[in-house]
């Protein structure tokens, strides 16, 4: 792989930040949440997905048309024409950021009052409706950077962002809580609309700094052909996503209708889907930042591949990616399930959130992997499939919530969650194969590592359960108890061969050279 090393050490940056972020991320939910309530998060849960759809509105592609085409210009070695890409990247994402803007801030009123039967989310969707012109932007100039392997540059970006976010939230919520929950979602709001406007400063400025020098322009030929080539990947991937992040809005609204036919009243049903929204999800795709980073990378790696038509590299890539992200998830998976009473009473003290952990746990390895999966495909061109399997989840999931929710309440969506992921997976992956290549190594891959990680925990417990001279140390214990099971487990995965002496001459090789084929 060309540039391999660069990847690599792109990769592992980012992934060192977005553990961090992660980590900041989850302490900070469990702040907001203790400070706030759960109806408080239920209720920001609910307006997040009218929001998430103008956000969808204001970006409309723009953050992956932007890695694929200055990734291509960067092919044919035209760092102008790269350039050139950008200029009409951002003028693209003005246009509809400007658009979502005045749709949302108008239309708060009545979404507020019609659609989400609750007149405390106007002002919030209001507020927010003055962040989608910096989200816009900054997705345009974090797509350049991921384009050029300067995403530490993100990275950085993104670490200031949550910065901003926990010092504004944290200042509102001591000002505005005191006068109830709508307010606290205000709080909620201005800190998260504050917080992109600091992240739009601080991405304007890098991408001022990378470009500082002067390049030729461009011929008008290329022009053309860059801004129809911006539409003909930006506007289908807009057109599904509009589709999809609508049919997800319908889904956060009919799921606290459907808890209350259930038999829970409006508090409760906000207060449950709050606890699993914004509390237990972050704390399952915790450990996914470490491999979501080599995700993003993996667009311009493999748009490059596929213009030089080197479908070797293609399948070398994408059969290492998936080892690495099963081997990972599978860990990840059973240690949540072992641990899943530590971890809810670690992070989030009193909320019964391991009920929860558990149940979702085993669906780890098919969120992991299909997100890995989503952005292989992206990168070989098939966004506009990725985008309609996305939809067809969507509409699953409505027709499961619309059923499911009544008679069995969070039950009900837990089952739902793993239908429509299983079916997301399954479309993926199916496509994934085709397009590259992939043969499964099912020993390799999935049993070796199941094996490992039962051998693992069970050891792991049998150690714990007989040693007893900190037992008042339980949040030392159980870091420690977790950090042992994890270890046990990379080395059984080593002693089968799912990781092996080839990986890791490889990954050596990978960081000595300046480059090389794969």
């Amino acid at each position: 792989m060309k540039n391999l090393k660069r990847f690599i050490l792109n990769a592992l940056a980012l992934c060192l930040v977005s553990l961090i972020m992660r980590t900041v991320g989850v302490s900070f939910h469990a702040y907001v949440s203790s400070r706030a309530g759960a109806e408080a998060m239920g209720l920001y849960s609910l307006l997040s997905g009218f929001y998430g759809f103008a956000v969808t509105l204001a970006t409309s592609g723009i953050g992956l048309a932007t890695t694929r085409l200055v990734s291509e210009e960067l092919g044919k070695d035209d760092p102008a024409g790269a350039r050139d890409a950008l200029r009409r990247a951002l003028l693209y994402s003005l246009a509809f950021s400007l658009l979502a803007n005045l749709l949302l801030f108008s239309l708060a009123s009545p979404v507020g009052k019609l659609l989400l039967g609750d007149e405390r989310t106007i002002l919030p969707l209001q507020i927010l409706s003055f962040s989608l012109i910096p989200i816009s932007i900054t997705s345009t100039l974090n797509g350049y950077f991921t384009a050029i392997r300067k995403v530490y540059k993100n990275a950085i970006i993104q670490l200031l962002e949550q910065g901003v976010r926990i010092f504004a939230v944290s200042r509102l919520l001591t000002i505005l809580l005191p006068r109830g929950i709508a307010y606290a979602c205000v709080a909620l709001a201005l800190g998260g609309m504050m917080a992109e406007v600091g992240s739009f400063l601080f991405s304007v400025a890098a991408v001022l700094w990378e470009n500082r020098r002067k390049l030729p322009k461009g011929s008008p030929e290329s022009k053309k052909g860059l801004t129809k080539k911006l539409c003909g990947i930006a506007l289908p991937v807009a057109f599904s996503t509009y589709a999809r992040s609508g049919l997800l809005s319908v889904e956060h609204m009919l799921i606290p209708i459907g808890l209350k036919k259930s038999g829970s009243s409006h508090s409760v049903a906000l207060a449950s889907y709050g606890t699993l929204q914004s509390l237990v999800m972050p704390i399952l795709l915790f450990p996914s930042a470490l491999i979501g980073s080599f995700s993003g990378l993996l667009v311009p790696e493999l748009a490059e591949c596929a213009v030089r038509g080197n479908k070797r590299e293609i399948r070398y890539i994408a059969e290492r990616v998936i080892q690495l992200s099963l081997c990972f998830s599978i860990g990840v998976s059973g240690i949540m399930i072992c641990f899943s009473h530590e971890l809810g009473d670690l992070i989030y003290p009193g909320k019964s959130t391991h009920l929860y952990i558990r149940l979702l746990a085993p669906l780890i390895p098919v969120m992991y992997l299909d997100s890995t999966v989503d952005a292989m495909l992206k990168g070989l061109g098939e966004q506009v499939f990725s985008m309609g399997i996305n939809i067809a989840d969507s509409l699953l999931s409505i027709a499961l919530v619309w059923f499911l929710l009544p008679k069995y309440g969070m039950m009900g969506y837990v089952l739902t969650i793993y239908l429509a992921e299983l079916f997301n997976f399954c479309a993926s992956m199916t496509r994934l194969i085709k397009k590259s290549g992939v043969q499964a190594h099912l020993k390799k891959w999935l049993f070796s590592p199941l094996l490992a990680i039962i051998g693992g925990t069970s050891i792991s417990n049998i150690l714990f359960q007989s040693i007893h001279f900190y037992r008042d140390l339980s949040v030392f214990k159980a870091i420690l108890h977790i950090f042992v099971a994890f270890v046990l487990y990379s080395c059984f995965l080593i002693c089968m061969q799912s990781i092996n002496k080839e990986d890791i001459e490889w990954a050596r090789n990978v960081l000595k050279k300046n480059g090389g084929k794969a």
